[in-house]
Formats: structure tokens, sequence, C-alpha cells
């Protein structure tokens, strides 16, 4: 096992020493496994600056060069994936099959980024003016900062790392407080393949060290994975350097389910749609609408679904399903939306609604049925192992239901009519949009939201041309060509 108090953020390549230190909790047993360190304002200086004096050589870097970097990168993930698991597992508490799997996943996305950085398109030069010669050039931004969330913290920090460097810029990268082990890790085992101050890993405590980031004149742009109330405070404090904002941000996914739908598909589906990663999932199917005449059976499945799930600690049990979810403060945030559903008198419990008898921050696999479009529960990102469950009876309804809350990150629709199926994918706001399933993504397909889940695409050839500028280079000569 490696020693968590060895792992010290990475700053210009080397470590990076100094901060007051802060206990790592393991989910899954409340022990505390190791501590790391908050670096504070200073740390965030240095790390800039690092970054700043590492950009020329790196955008001078030809594409093909940077590319090699970035498989390097997924190589070294790839062979590490066991102990880069083990560490995921016990720090945010998810079973350990899940945890590796992840790190291969992560892999994957270096491997694809590599493979866009030397893919860039751009509008044909030409003569739209006489005797002027026009081109668009891309070009990185510069510094980018990049704050990831605790769900995924090696997966997303993947889709945060790889299209930046891409594109050549230089990072410094913020993992979550609760969650930072193996992007620590991360920066260590890669320390030799990158140029010194390419990739600098900060970590701390609080919003201190984020709102650092956001607010520094030389971070160009910011980009966060995190919940919407983070994404907007992050908008206030880039204003006043304009810096471009990258935020995905909160979901409430729907999941219509129409009355052709096919049952046993769907229940296979909504195990892991709802309670994968404990249901701390920015996509995670939180609000189920069945059509009414099926509603009751749709509820039976999902509830077996939930009082079936073998719950315990993942890290030590290969049998365990679902784990804790990531830590104390957040097992209370998820059990007061469902204490104040209950409250309402008229939603119903109808499995789970209670904390896990184990050590540890578990909490039970939880449906709650005859709640109303108004309620908290339905209006409100939960990232718990939660899901809401009610019914429609029109299809204009079923959309208006969808479309009814504050978020648009993702949704599903379940049907066999593929007229049906295409008019509600169309109407339904959200920036992925699954028919039949509930969950895929694919470093191919951009990613991202509608409404207050966020602005820009994560993932896709379109991140990377996010994380550049577009210049246009015009060439006066006076001549027709």
């Amino acid at each position: 096992m490696i020693k968590i108090a060895t792992l010290k953020p990475i700053i210009g390549g080397n470590e990076y020493l100094s901060g007051s230190a802060f206990d790592v909790y393991e989910p899954a047993t409340g022990d505390v496994i190791g501590d790391i360190l908050d670096v504070g304002v200073e740390g965030v200086e240095t790390a800039v600056a690092a970054a700043k004096k590492a950009f020329p050589a790196w955008r001078g870097m030809t594409p093909k060069d940077r590319a090699a970097k970035l498989l390097a990168i997924a190589d070294t993930i790839d062979a590490n994936a066991e102990q880069l698991g083990i560490l995921e597992s016990r720090d945010v508490g998810k079973p350990l099959a899940d945890a590796v799997a992840e790190m291969h996943s992560a892999a994957d996305k270096y491997r694809f980024f590599a493979g866009a950085a030397r893919s860039m398109m751009a509008p044909a030069p030409g003569e739209y003016k006489p005797g002027i010669t026009s081109m668009v050039r891309r070009e990185p931004v510069g510094v980018v900062a990049a704050l990831t969330p605790w769900n995924y913290p090696m997966g997303l920090t993947s889709w945060k790392i790889a299209p930046a460097l891409a594109a050549g810029n230089t990072v410094v990268l913020k993992p979550p407080t609760e969650a930072s082990l193996t992007t620590l890790y991360l920066a260590h085992l890669i320390a030799d393949i990158l140029p010194a101050g390419v990739l600098n890993v900060v970590t701390g405590r609080g919003s201190t060290v984020g709102a650092a980031l956001a607010g520094h004149p030389d971070v160009a742009l910011v980009s966060l994975t995190g919940g919407t109330s983070t994404g907007k405070t992050i908008m206030r404090q880039a204003a006043d350097t304009m810096k471009i904002v990258h935020l995905e941000l909160g979901g409430k996914a729907p999941v219509l389910v129409f009355d052709d739908a096919d049952l046993d598909k769907f229940s296979a589906t909504m195990k892991g749609a709802v309670y994968r990663n404990s249901g701390q999932d920015c996509t995670a199917a939180t609000r189920i609408y069945a059509h009414e005449s099926i509603k009751d059976e749709v509820v039976e499945r999902i509830s077996h679904i939930a009082n079936s799930l073998v719950v315990g600690n993942g890290f030590t049990d290969p049998s365990v399903e679902m784990g804790p979810v990531v830590s104390l403060r957040q097992q209370e945030v998820v059990s007061g939306f469902v204490d104040r559903a209950r409250a309402t008198g008229h939603a119903r419990i109808a499995a789970g609604g209670e904390k896990h008898g184990l050590n540890g921050s578990y909490y039970a696999p939880t449906v709650v049925t005859n709640v109303r479009q108004e309620d908290e529960i339905v209006q409100e990102e939960i990232f718990g192992p939660v899901v809401a469950v009610s019914s429609f009876g029109t299809e204009e309804e079923a959309i208006a239901k969808a479309n009814g809350v504050a978020y648009g990150l993702a949704a599903s629709v379940w049907t066999r009519d593929i007229d049906r199926a295409l008019v509600s994918a169309a109407r339904i706001e959200a920036g992925t949009v699954w028919v039949n399933d509930h969950g895929p993504t694919t470093a191919e397909m951009p990613f991202g939201g509608y409404k207050q889940s966020g602005v820009g695409r994560d993932l896709s050839i379109h991140a990377v041309e996010e994380h550049m500028h577009l210049k246009h280079v015009a060439v006066s000569h006076g001549r027709t060509l």
C-alpha cells in the first residue's frame, strides 16, 4: 500500500512541501488513512508561475510530440491501474473493481486526445476580399486552471488534463478536498514524462486554493467539474480578469418510461444508472417518470433493485455492489433530502430511506414515490443513492416534466416507437439524451449541459477547440489569384 502521507503536491516538476496538513478519511470505515497538504495562496502563486514559465516551450512543441507524451501517460496509467484503483477505492469508497475500471477509462481519454491533438480543423483559407488572403490559426490560450470533483477523481481528471495539454496549454490542477490521492499519485508517476511545469497539482482544504486559481490574472481559462453553486462562484471569481470559463455542473437526469418500453432492459440498466458510484454521478437517473399504466410496476422493479443491492466495503469484499457516499457530510446531505421529502406528507418511501447500519458514511439505496414536480427531491440534485418515481399521462406531459427543472445535463427515453424516441430526444433540454439506455459516454462524443448544468463541452474534438483561441491572419498583397 502506498504511504499516503508521502503524496505531496507536484509543482514545477518537484514536490511542494509548504503548507498545513489535513487528514484523509476512508468513507467505508471512517478511519484516518493519511494526510495531504493545503498549499494555500502561496502554493497557487508558485504553481501558476511554473505553468506560465513552461508554456512557451510546450506550445511550441509539435502536435505529434505532445501526442506522444499523452500516449505515454495513458500507458503509465494502464500499467499502474491496480495501485491507482486501490487508492481511489479507499479514498472515495467505491468498489475496487469499479475503481480499477475507471483507471483504464481514463487512459482511453488520453489516447483519444493524443489523436485529437493532430486533427485540428479550421475554416478554409482563401481570398474573401480582393487582394487579401485570409487564414485562421488555432492557438492555445495559456495557463489553464482545472478543478475536478470527488465522484470520479481519476476519470474526470483525464477529461480536464488531456484536452488542455493536447491544445498546447499548461495546467494547474486542483483535485477535490475529499479525494486527492489518485491525482497526486498520477502527478508523481508522470513527473518524468512531461516537462517541468506543464502539469502542476495543488491541493487544499475548502475554497481558498480554488478561489485563488479562478481569480489569478495569469490564468487564461478555468475549467470546473462540480456543483452548480460552485460553478456560479467560479464565474464570479473569474469575471474581474475576463477568463474563459468551462463548467460541467450539476444534473437531475429524467428518465421517461413509455408504456411500450422494454421493462426488462430498463430494469437491468437502472441498477447502474441509479445506484452506480452510490448515485454520486451527475448523469445518474434521479427522476423516473413512468406512464401511468405501468407506474406501479416500475416502482416495484426499482424497489426490488434497491432492496437487493449488496452494500458494504467494496475494497475488502468483491461481492459489494455499492459502497458509501464520499463523506459523513455528504451522508447528511442525502439524509436531509429524504427526511424533508418524508415530511411533506405525500411522498412515500418505497425502499431504503435511512442511513445504512454500517460504520462509515453509508446510505441505503432509496426509492421515493408519490412525489410532486415542485418537490425539492424532484427539483434539486442530491448526489446520493436516491431516485424519485412519478407518472405521466401524455407525451406532452412527460416532456414538460423532464424539462421542468433548472438542470439539463442528461436524460433517457424508453420506448419502442422510433418516431416518439426521435421527437422526445429533440425536445428534451439536455446535452445528452440516451434512447433505451442510460449512462454510456465515449471520448468521441461531446459531453456537457444546458441551462444550469454548465457551459462548454468536455470530451470530443470540441473540448480541444474550447481550449484554444481562433486567430484571423489577413495578408494583404493586392493581387488577384
